[in-house]
């Protein structure tokens, strides 16, 4: 998301109220449009499905089997994702903007041929299930992982209004083709959700064959050792691993999970209160956005730009100092309207949850996966943060720290019964994002010193 900022100033430079609400309202769209399109349009799928489908056994396959290739895709590319973000980013700041399209069809063929190699052993396993479930489950996996791919090539042209628009036609046409194919049962909800999957993939690749211009077809410089930083695919690898162990554990846990389609597990208990929970990040994300990406952005652009102009020390530690407000006003104005956000979910849970069909004794646990989700925003803002400052160490122990701290802390509070149920998750976030924290606050108090001594010293 790193320049988005750029593309917000004309809304923010307007002070009034009108002026406030587009700024969030963009701010919104861009960091939570797309993730909330595809959210409710499976939503609908699931609600709407019901009247069409042969038994509702069908739907619940389909929906299980869609949540295990959007967790399976996000692990399994994750790594290269971040690698390849930082081989473009490269690119377009040494202005070789010719190679951005051809690296990229590179990595979609090694991603698509790798993805293929996963997926062929794992869908023999479907051993009640027919062929064609078989193929449309590993070209689902397939599609998936390419997608991704391409997705943050268009969001790094901060061409977000066409992301948005990709992500648009590409659930439109899951919403559809889940209808049509509905009848079928899950291979038929499974097809509708492959032809959507695949319209946002070539959608998003004629997006950038217009945008990005190309000398040849394929590269693969992306490969090269000097392009391949392994501590940001360390980091890509135990951020999903950290996000998704808490629902892992209740998926294979005897006591909250059940088997339901060949190796594919889900909970019951836990998986419709972490998802309703996760539609409460909207407000945090928007915020998150608007303050890191564009007045934390700013002034590290300011601070990083003296440092190169060489300028008196005096004025590079008024504009570290000018960064580290910019980092603190940031984390609280998160604070703030992650925390209004769980004052209006304590009001509106009991409807909510109703709304989705679920029982009330899921508020509690709905109410600490809030708390939880409401962390996890300011870890991120945390590790945005870190990101800017180009300390890719410190973001590998603090996603290690996320990845271990939820998988022993689930597993220790759900062995201590149901009222525990989902404190591993919110107490992981908690112990990170302090921990965060307090590292970010060092890192800015020694960033002076620490951005001269750190260079390396040539003769």
């Amino acid at each position: 998301m790193a320049g988005v900022g750029f593309s917000l100033k004309k809304l923010r430079d307007d002070d009034s109220y009108t002026g406030l609400i587009r700024l969030y309202g963009a701010a919104g769209i861009i960091s939570s449009g797309p993730w909330l399109l595809s959210i409710l349009t499976l939503l609908f799928i699931g609600i709407i499905g019901r009247q069409l489908v042969p038994n509702t056994v069908a739907l619940q396959r389909f929906q299980v089997s869609v949540t295990w290739l959007f967790a399976a895709s996000l692990l399994w590319t994750g790594p290269l994702q971040l690698m390849f973000t930082r081989f473009i980013a490269d690119r377009d700041y040494l202005g070789e903007h010719d190679q951005t399209l051809p690296n990229l069809h590179g990595a979609l063929a090694v991603v698509g041929a790798a993805t293929f190699a996963l997926a062929v052993p794992f869908v023999v396993q479907f051993e009640d299930s027919s062929w064609l479930f078989k193929w449309l489950l590993a070209s689902a996996f397939v599609v998936l992982s390419q997608t991704w791919m391409a997705i943050i090539v268009l969001t790094g042209l901060r061409a977000h209004m066409h992301v948005f628009g990709c992500f648009a036609l590409g659930y439109g046409v899951t919403f559809i083709g889940c209808m049509l194919g509905a009848p079928y049962g899950e291979t038929g909800l499974l097809g509708g959700f492959v032809a959507g999957q695949s319209a946002l993939l070539f959608s998003s690749l004629a997006v950038l064959a217009k945008k990005m211009p190309a000398k040849t077809p394929v590269a693969f410089r992306f490969l090269e050792r000097r392009s391949l930083f392994f501590e940001l695919g360390v980091v890509g690898l135990l951020y999903n691993l950290g996000v998704w162990i808490d629902k892992l554990i209740f998926w294979w846990s005897p006591g909250t999970g059940q088997r339901v389609l060949g190796p594919l597990y889900a909970s019951e208990v836990y998986d419709l209160p972490i998802f309703l929970a996760y539609l409460t990040i909207v407000p945090g994300m928007a915020v998150f956005l608007v303050r890191v990406e564009t007045d934390f952005a700013e002034a590290h652009h300011a601070f990083y730009a003296a440092v190169r102009n060489g300028a008196p020390l005096l004025r590079l530690e008024t504009l570290c100092q000018e960064m580290t407000d910019s980092a603190r006003r940031a984390v609280v104005d998160i604070v703030k309207i992650q925390g209004i956000t769980l004052v209006v979910c304590a009001t509106v849970g009991p409807w909510l949850l109703s709304v989705a069909g679920i029982s009330e004794l899921h508020l509690p646990l709905f109410y600490i996966d809030a708390a939880g989700v409401a962390l996890q925003v300011i870890m991120l803002a945390v590790t945005s943060m870190f990101f800017y400052l180009d300390r890719r160490r410190a973001v590998c122990w603090l996603t290690g720290m996320l990845f271990v701290s939820n998988a022993s802390l689930t597993w220790l509070t759900q062995r201590m019964g149901p009222e525990f149920y989902g404190y591993g998750f919110a107490i992981a976030m908690a112990i990170t994002s302090l921990v965060g924290l307090v590292a970010l606050s060092r890192t800015f108090q020694h960033l002076v010193r620490d951005t001269f001594m750190r260079q390396p010293v040539v003769s």
